[in-house]
Formats: C-alpha cells, structure tokens, sequence
C-alpha cells in the first residue's frame, strides 16, 4: 500500500524510538505525498529509516499518532484494528471485573494502541468516542468489528464524540445511534453492591465515571459511622458507595440539575432513607466556604472536580482551584478526619498536585497523613511511555490532631 511519507527533523526521532505515540508538527520537516485528514502515513527519520505508522490530522498541532511502532511495511485496515480490538477486550478479560460486573471500558484510547478511540460498555450498550482524525476515519470498520465480529452481547453502539478536543482534530461534534437498537434513556449497571442509573445520551463523558469504580470501593472502607460530604457529586456514585459501606451521612455537593436528578435516583433505587443523604445544588467553591463560615465540620471529605487544566497554559489558574478547594476542605474535616482529593487533569503531574495539597495543607496549619495513593481504574491502563495516559491522580489523607 502506498503511505504518504512523514520526515522528521535530525535529532526529533528520540520521542518516536521510546514509543510516544504523538508527533508534534514541529518535529516534522518536510511530508512526501499528499496524505488527507485521517490518512495513515509513514514515519521516517531525516536519513530515511521506517520508525512507524500512524494517522495524520492536518489540523491538529499533534499531526501525527502512532498506529503501530515497526520498521516493517503494515496495512492499516479492518484487520489491524480487528486485531487490537480482540487485545484490548481479551486483556480486560484478565485484568478487570469487565464480565462479572455491568459496565467497564474496553478500549482505552493510546493505552491500548488505538489513539482517540475509547469504547465503554453499559451491559450490552457500547458507547464509543472518536475523538482524533484517524479515530474517525475507521469509524465505519471499528463499528463493525465491536457490533458484528466481536463475542460480545451487543444490542446497539451509540456516539458519544461530543468532545471538544474534535474540534481541534477539524472534526464537529457528534452524538446518536450507529447501529443497532436506540438504547433506553437511563441504563441501570450495578458497580459492586451499588444500583447506579446511567445516562448514556447526555451524562458526562461517556455517561459514568467508570475510572473511579476502585476508588469507590477503597473509600467506602472509612466511611462506616461517618458524616461524608460528597463535592462536584455528579450522579451521587461515592456518596451511594459511603451509604451502602453504613456512613451516617451524605451531603452531595453538586451545580448540575440533571446530575442532581439522577442521584437521587440512585438513593431510591438502592433503598436508602431520604433523611439519609441530601443533594444541593450549588457551586462547590462558594458551598466550602458557606460551611466554613457556618462551622460545619464533617469526618470525611471527597473532591472530584472536573478538569481544571484543558492545555498547559491554564497549569497556574488549575492549580489555584485545586489548592483553593483542598485548603478549605481541610478546614471543615475533623481532627482525625479523612481527605479524599483528586485531580483529572493530565498536565497536572503527580509531583505538582502532591505540591499543591502540601502547601494547601500548610496554609491550614495541619498536617495531613497520606493513607492511600489512588489512581484510574485497571480497566483505564496507561503506558510508561505515554505518561499523559495517566491522568487521574489522588490521594486518600488523614488530617491528623
């Protein structure tokens, strides 16, 4: 098959031989042929040697990620991503709870040598985002490898590419039915002994959080006999998880009426009492700081924000939020109290947000007892080479007397 040819500049090959799967625009020097949006190029160094093959977006400052790391020609086609869809869900198979529990994801972008494609599954509804050109120009042949020739129940494949890192890719945005039934409004999984409506068409990204599964289940363990505030609550899932583990208490924090609406669904679905668990609706920051100047204390405190950063310019102004919230957290905990706090945002390293809570920690005159380093699910993996890949980081800490 004749590839359009990629050349770098001397000495810009270094990333690609350690298997980073993204090319800057800078790194190229010159492009042989005439490759369209999506087309699968070939990556050559300045004196001419094959490194790898991948799709090239024109629009993107990263104008090329990586297929496959070889020196030897390969077809990018059907059956390339045949074969990495059946790697992808056969190592779930080993690794995660993929078929004893209801939801899980399958494909998990780079992590699994398939840049701008995630695939999660919601019992036998797959939702899939493609987020890069390459991503979109198999969108077809992935469909029907996940519908038609995978040994999966699948009854539809819904869209769920309304993500604005498309547009940056000179993708718009797109949602709805690719094949298949038109899937319910709500689908109900069941995460370890916890009911959970999900919606697929309109909740945050693919409708779950399912990077956080784990991590609900390990800070359930201290919540026994606790009063929990629950920030940037979402559909309610860690504050279920506190409930269903015997905590007293949970107050969810959260500005979205729709999530709000679901999380109390979840509390009836599960049979757990009005009285106790409450959902307000409200900005977290300015809710930390109404407890504060009320005096409300609580025994245990978990904060999941969104992405603070979205591009390394905004590293300084995300890092304010995270200290901002954390030092007011620590505030409200109790002494002996337990901090749960998180970070999404991937140009936020784990260094820098250890930093962050450490100087929160400071400004709050206590000190604060790292009990549990936590991460994204197993299902979400990430390679050493593409550190970007790990994005969620987060700590469980108590705040000692």
């Amino acid at each position: 098959m004749a590839y359009a040819d990629v050349i770098l500049k001397k000495k810009s090959e270094k990333a690609v031989l350690r298997r980073h799967p993204w090319i800057y625009t800078g790194a190229i020097l010159r492009i042989d042929g005439q490759p369209g949006q999506g087309d699968t190029v070939r990556v050559k160094t300045f004196s001419g040697d094959t490194l790898a093959f991948g799709s090239y977006s024109p629009c993107s400052q990263i104008a090329v990620r990586i297929w496959s790391f070889t020196e030897d020609e390969r077809e990018i086609g059907p059956s390339f991503f045949r074969e990495c869809l059946q790697a992808a869900i056969q190592a779930r198979q080993i690794t995660s709870d993929t078929f004893q529990l209801t939801a899980d994801r399958l494909v998990n972008a780079e992590a699994d040598g398939l840049p701008g494609l995630i695939v999660d599954h919601y019992g036998p509804y797959l939702v899939c985002q493609f987020l890069t050109a390459g991503a979109e120009k198999w969108r077809a042949d992935i469909v029907n490898v996940l519908f038609e020739q995978l040994s999966l129940p699948v009854v539809s494949v819904y869209d769920r590419s309304d993500v604005d890192v498309r547009i940056q890719e000179g993708l718009e945005l797109r949602t709805g039915l690719v094949c298949g039934h038109e899937p319910p409004d709500l689908i109900e999984i069941r995460e370890n002994n916890c009911l959970l409506q999900v919606d697929i068409r309109q909740g945050h990204k693919t409708g779950f959080y399912l990077d956080q599964k784990r991590n609900r289940e390990l800070v359930a363990r201290y919540c026994p006999g606790k009063r929990v505030l629950n920030c940037f609550a979402y559909s309610g899932a860690f504050g279920i998880a506190a409930l269903k583990a015997e905590a007293d208490h949970v107050s969810n924090v959260e500005i979205s009426d729709r999530a709000l609406d679901l999380a109390e669904r979840n509390r009836a679905i599960n049979s757990i009492g009005p009285t106790r668990m409450i959902n307000l609706k409200a900005d977290v920051f300015s809710q930390l700081r109404l407890y504060r100047d009320t005096g409300q204390q609580f025994d245990l405190i978990i904060l999941d924000p969104p992405k603070f950063a979205q591009s390394k310019g905004q590293i300084h102004k995300a890092a304010r939020g995270y200290k901002d919230i954390n030092l007011l957290a620590m505030k409200l905990l109790k002494p002996g109290g337990i901090l749960v706090t998180f970070s999404c945002s991937g140009h936020i390293g784990p260094d820098l947000f250890q930093k962050i809570i450490a100087d929160a920690a400071v400004d709050a005159s206590c000190q604060l007892q790292v009990l549990e380093n936590l991460s994204q699910n197993v299902d979400h993996p990430w390679t050493v080479t593409f550190p970007e890949g790990h994005y969620l980081k987060g700590f469980i800490a108590r705040k000692m007397a």
